[in-house]
């Protein structure tokens, strides 16, 4: 989530029976001519190197500002992902009660399986999400907030996973403490339980464990996997990003009946660039993954830098050859182990000019071509300079 603070922009991060659909603007492509014929070469490029590959840019789409849906204000995107049953989309906002109390939207993506068309969103339906006693979340700044940030639909179990970051005090908000988790929810957005959490990921009012605005930012279901990646590196595992140096964070893996199984470290990249000017804000990290299979994912790495504006690559990860670290307290200290392994599939910069804060990114329905689409989207912050836009892509690989 990204937000503004002292003039800066600093990286914090039912229906009803005729449900009103709003179509999303059509925004023609950004890339056109030799460069984008040379975009797409180099994307071909790191995608042979990775397994997937990016074959064509469907296109991008945006909602309205501060678009309203049954007298809830659509924003904050922090995630995406498809029932490829229904085909129905889950668009979760991480609004804390700015406009509404936390939800999740659902919604339709039209894209032509024949030719790749990619039509427009649609929103079709709202949920709140509701506690334990079923009342909603409070909002930002008080006991028991959360902070929702990514979105995953459970086919086996008809039910939502979405991952909520949870807030901690530090030298800049001194706001109550409120546990970081990953739950269940009901298509309803009523509460249905929650994941257990390794110790290493409890948020604490001290320099332990996840900073502020760094916790759950990313989730994935696998056939036989649940994945969730905090967005940076704890205060134990290390500094955060420079353009000196990249960082590492942790990547937790449950087995589908909720038991943590491992945890492996993910090396994020150094700042793509240093911020304007020298010594502003500047803050990295992962704002998005997206499982290929048990052991592959997608990742995606997302800056904001003061005076330069967002930087985005796309990444597949591989967790097989990596070390177990979720007994190590630091990954700054102690002996050596091996991150997962990466590789570059896109610069998304490319695709959209300015590069927005993408956050959130799902599989879109299969092409008769047999290529795969992927769909991935923006949060505004609810911010008149930012968008809610889609973009989306055809995809192949292994």
């Amino acid at each position: 989530m990204v937000d503004r603070l002292n003039g800066h922009r600093r990286m914090v991060r039912g229906t009803a029976a005729t449900a009103a659909v709003l179509a999303a603007v059509a925004v023609p492509a950004v890339v056109q001519g030799p460069a984008r014929a040379a975009a797409r070469a180099a994307d071909r490029a790191a995608g042979a190197a990775a397994g997937l590959r990016i074959t064509r840019f469907l296109g991008e789409k945006r909602l309205p500002h501060l678009m309203k849906f049954q007298g809830t204000t659509v924003g904050g995107l922090s995630g995406i992902d498809r029932d490829p049953r229904t085909g129905d989309w889950y668009m979760i906002s991480d609004d804390r009660w700015r406009y509404d109390p936390a939800r999740f939207y659902t919604g339709r993506v039209d894209i032509d399986r024949r030719t790749g068309r990619f039509g427009g969103v649609s929103v079709t339906g709202v949920h709140t999400l509701t506690d334990a006693d079923g009342k909603p979340y409070p909002g930002f700044g008080k006991p028991r907030s959360v902070d929702p940030e990514s979105v995953r639909y459970d086919p086996r179990g008809g039910r939502v996973l979405w991952g909520n970051e949870g807030d901690r005090p530090d030298e800049t908000h001194q706001v109550p403490l409120a546990p970081l988790t990953v739950q269940w929810a009901g298509r309803d957005g009523r509460y249905r339980g929650t994941l257990p959490l390794p110790e290493d990921l409890r948020l604490t009012t001290g320099h332990h464990g996840p900073r502020r605005n760094f916790g759950m930012e990313a989730l994935a279901i696998a056939p036989h996997t649940i994945a969730g990646m905090i967005e940076g590196p704890r205060y134990e595992d290390g500094a955060l990003p420079t353009v000196q140096h990249g960082a590492v964070t942790r990547l937790t893996l449950w087995n589908r009946h909720g038991k943590v199984r491992s945890q492996v470290a993910y090396p994020v990249d150094r700042l793509p660039a240093a911020p304007v000017p020298a010594g502003g804000v500047a803050d990295s990290g992962v704002s998005e993954i997206l499982a290929i299979d048990d052991h592959r994912y997608l990742a995606l790495e997302r800056s904001w830098l003061q005076g330069v504006g967002y930087k985005v690559k796309l990444y597949e990860f591989d967790t097989r050859s990596a070390t177990n670290v979720v007994a190590r307290h630091s990954l700054a200290k102690g002996h050596k182990y091996r991150p997962v392994r990466k590789q570059l599939v896109a610069d998304l910069g490319r695709y959209a000019s300015p590069t927005q804060n993408l956050e959130g990114m799902g599989w879109g329905p299969k092409l008769k071509s047999g290529e795969r689409t992927l769909v991935i989207c923006s949060d505004d912050n609810f911010d008149a300079q930012e968008v809610t836009e889609f973009l989306a892509f055809a995809v192949r690989g292994r």
